[in-house]
């Protein structure tokens, strides 16, 4: 699998005192088709670079070099023309010619800034880390403030085995302000830290690369492999020292729920409660999976509600214990008690969707559909991908003759339950042995 992040345009921009060392980096990228990272089993390593570059228009140099008077030497008319002619074959994309006039100004100023960061650019376009490396450097020595050419020369130093490599590029991680290149730097840097086994730094770091872009795919499954791993450690961990505790056997419980064995999990649960009664949140969980696996039996129901007043006395109480207290009423046909726990955990919690949902369930039983669609519309902002809230709104807006939203309603009802039959299925060939629970029609508890 290959990574590559979405091109960035650098557009020309106004150069002034302050914003002068910042923008080297662009002085040369129109926009870059990001560096690739392979990810493999059971390790996740770099692949060669993809970079594609064009340059920006001849007018934004003549800026930068203004700009960065302050920090070379008063060019002479002869350097000015150097880097004048190098500013005009790189707008005709004439790298060879460009290279050959930056050349030419570094013999007039041995320093310049600009003639340094434009060959280092085109020497990391043409995959020379080597050169590249060198350039920035020597851009760096004038300009140390260059946190971008810090980080482009950080990935260099990377591919070079250079050991300054991982400092550098946690000093420009932490300082750049560019999604896309810290979206670079922050790979490479989570990757060494991968490669060295410190996953609590990858996390850290893929944290905040997950902040940047929540949805990409690769960055994703990176963060998924590491935090695998993260639990898998743990888990080991766990077994080692505390292999007959009341921790693990909620933790088998909840890897049983997880392939679909209920029966067996709520033994481990029950376990659980013999070694520790008063483990927190256990009994809730023990509740939850009891209704999960026989909701219609009257048996069950007790004992679950026995158990959820028993999570309220070790834990206090919160809203999804009184929703599923609300749920068990509804279905003992208790319609009162109901109310009184599903407008509690709307006390509770104004948010819970499962709350809004069985008010609005309630109301619409009373006839009163304007309040219920008011509870639902709450619901499916609370929680969007709940099949169960746009289909009985879509219901709801039957009954009020609201035609455009009931259509609306229940093309999201349709799409949300065809999404999640997709993950299911997903989730099927991951794991063939575990029971098929199909997802066709919406939830219909209260």
């Amino acid at each position: 699998m290959f990574l590559c992040v979405t091109r960035a345009v650098c557009k020309p921009i106004a150069i002034d005192g302050r914003s002068a060392a910042d923008a080297v980096y662009s002085i040369a990228l129109r926009h870059i088709a990001w560096p690739e990272s392979r990810m493999t089993l059971p390790t996740i390593r770099p692949a060669a670079w993809a970079i594609g570059i064009c340059l920006v228009a001849s007018s934004f140099f003549a800026v930068f070099a203004s700009s960065l008077g302050a920090q070379t030497s008063s060019p002479s008319a002869a350097l000015a023309a150097d880097l004048q002619r190098g500013q005009a074959a790189l707008k005709a994309n004439d790298q060879a010619a460009a290279a050959q006039q930056f050349r030419a100004a570094l013999k007039l100023d041995p320093s310049n800034v600009e003639a340094h960061a434009n060959l280092g650019v085109m020497s990391f376009f043409h995959g020379d880390c080597a050169d590249a490396e060198k350039e920035f450097k020597s851009a760096l020595r004038a300009a140390p403030g260059l946190t971008r050419a810090q980080a482009l020369m950080a990935v260099c130093e990377r591919r070079l085995g250079q050991p300054e490599a991982q400092a550098d590029m946690e000093s420009a991680f932490a300082k750049l302000d560019d999604a896309k290149l810290r979206t670079q730097v922050g790979i490479e840097l989570a990757d060494v830290y991968y490669q060295q086994g410190e996953l609590e730094k990858t996390v850290s770091v893929l944290h905040q690369l997950l902040n940047l872009n929540p949805d990409n795919v690769d960055i994703l499954f990176f963060a998924q492999r590491v935090y695998s791993e993260l639990a898998d450690n743990t888990l080991n961990k766990l077994a080692v020292l505390a292999p007959g505790s009341a921790r693990m056997e909620q933790l088998i419980a909840e890897r049983l729920i997880n392939a679909g064995d209920l029966k067996d999990a709520t033994d481990h649960y029950r376990k659980a409660l013999q070694i520790d009664p008063k483990l927190p949140g256990m009994h809730f969980e023990l509740a939850e999976t009891l209704m999960e696996a026989s909701p219609n039996d009257a048996a069950t129901q007790t004992e679950a509600g026995k158990e959820l007043d028993a999570a309220i006395k070790a834990d206090g109480d919160n809203s999804k214990v009184e929703c599923e207290l609300g749920r068990i009423a509804m279905l003992q046909a208790n319609t009162d008690q109901a109310l009184a726990h599903y407008t509690h955990a709307y006390e509770l919690n104004s948010k819970d969707s499962q709350a809004q949902i069985g008010l609005a369930g309630i109301l619409e039983m009373q006839d009163k559909h304007e309040q219920a669609a008011a509870y639902l519309r709450m619901a499916v902002a609370s929680d969007p991908f709940n099949a169960e809230a746009h289909y009985k709104l879509a219901q709801v807006d039957k009954a009020l003759h609201l035609e455009d939203e009931r259509k609306k309603e229940m093309n999201l009802f349709l799409e949300v339950r065809a999404t999640k039959n997709k993950i299911r299925l997903l989730y099927r060939e991951m794991n063939p042995q575990a029971p098929d629970r199909a997802d066709d029609a919406p939830d219909t508890k209260q």
